[in-house]
């Protein structure tokens, strides 16, 4: 694919719009994570360094689209970004922006007509700048008016963090290192399941946790009691397990043995899943699956890994996902790791994340893309491209 990125444009003396992807967690009125900030600061420093004047745009949370709701406020990021980039930032509206200066609009999705696709509001906003430049890759799957219209309407680019996203996932698609390996948890078949027949095709071997193996399970008849697992998915995984069994793809594996309670508040007991009880819950992978994985891993190529494989917010059902990171930790694979629960196990448990090749900031963004679907905001920088052209 062709896209125009930001060292061909033209910055110095416009007004740059960034479609910034920050939707970044706040408790009490402060940032708790700014990684997805940090992510975006040699972006928004290289616009500022090119004489560019910097207008932010971005959303914050799930807002009802009908105004101002203070909880789904901007206002927050305001200190961090100015310690972050030196300069004072202003906020709201600004009639009047130089060069080095920077403005964050307020949340967009404040406005129903943003999540509506609306060309009205996209031409609003591309009346505030000249150049328009994408780096919200976790919002690159969304058809909304700022990341799908408002590139059609004037000069458009990637971002340097949109850039990168891209390379690496692209390299995952186009030109893996062997064994290709998948690691894909979480708790709803509907996000995975084209990722999950994708890799079938691409990939070597599937390594499931959580709700996904727990679906898996449910399919070949095991009693899996009270754990989570979705019922709707049930013929779609049986249907995957019959491929995977006949050859005709990667392998799925699934835990031999596993970490259950009663409840998620009771006592925690590993037991081999063929003695598994009623009334009992999956929590986590067992020691003899965490072991077989990172046997996996220690083999593989290229590693990509979405979901925690466990309750991770109980120690006791984390002990799966540290012995996957302590894995990908010691191996030489092309590690690519992205999904929000799992940056925050990470984060909850000071697992480094400095090993791995590539930690992505999308989570829907990312299994899309690496299921092979078209993002409608990365088609819309790609026709502007071929339109200059």
């Amino acid at each position: 694919m062709k896209y125009r990125t930001l060292d061909q444009m033209d910055l110095a003396g416009k007004r740059v719009l960034l479609r910034a992807g920050f939707d970044v967690p706040i408790e009490h009125g402060s940032v708790t994570n700014t990684e997805r900030i940090d992510a975006l600061v040699p972006t928004m420093k290289a616009i500022l360094d090119r004489g560019g004047a910097l207008i932010l745009l971005a959303h914050q949370g799930r807002p009802k689209g009908e105004g101002y709701e203070e909880e789904f406020s901007q206002k927050p990021l305001i200190p961090v970004l100015e310690e972050r980039l030196g300069v004072p930032i202003q906020f709201g509206k600004a009639d009047d922006l130089s060069s080095g200066q920077v403005l964050l609009l307020e949340n967009l999705r404040f406005d129903a007509r943003e999540k509506k696709n609306d060309v009205s509001f996209a031409r609003e906003l591309a009346a505030l700048g000249d150049v328009y430049v994408n780096d919200a890759f976790p919002n690159c799957h969304r058809a909304h008016a700022s990341m799908v219209v408002l590139p059609t309407l004037l000069p458009s680019c990637m971002g340097l963090a949109l850039e990168q996203e891209v390379q690496h996932l692209s390299m995952v698609n186009d030109h893996p290192r062997r064994p290709l390996i998948l690691i894909v948890s979480g708790a709803k078949m509907e996000t995975k399941v084209p990722v999950i027949e994708r890799f079938l095709t691409i990939g070597d071997a599937i390594l499931t946790g959580g709700g996904i193996a727990n679906t898996f399970l449910a399919a070949q008849g095991m009693d899996i009691g009270n754990s989570l697992y979705d019922k709707e998915y049930l013929e779609t995984a049986r249907a995957l397990l019959t491929k995977s069994a006949r050859g005709e793809g990667a392998s799925i594996h699934l835990p031999v043995d596993a970490i259950v309670s009663e409840s998620a508040e009771g006592t925690m007991t590993d037991i081999s899943l063929q003695d598994h009880a009623d009334a009992q819950a999956i929590f986590d992978i067992g020691p003899k699956t965490a072991s077989q994985y990172a046997e996996n891993i220690k083999g593989a190529g290229t590693v990509i890994w979405n979901g925690p494989l466990g309750m991770y917010e109980r120690p006791e059902c984390a002990e799966g996902s540290r012995a996957v990171a302590a894995a990908l930790a010691q191996s030489d694979a092309y590690s690519v790791v992205g999904g929000g629960d799992t940056i925050d196990f990470h984060h909850r448990y000071g697992c480094p994340m400095d090993t791995y090749t590539f930690v992505s900031t999308g989570g829907g963004a990312m299994l899309e893309f690496l299921a092979g679907k078209p993002l409608p905001a990365l088609e819309a920088l790609q026709e502007t491209v071929v339109q200059a052209e």
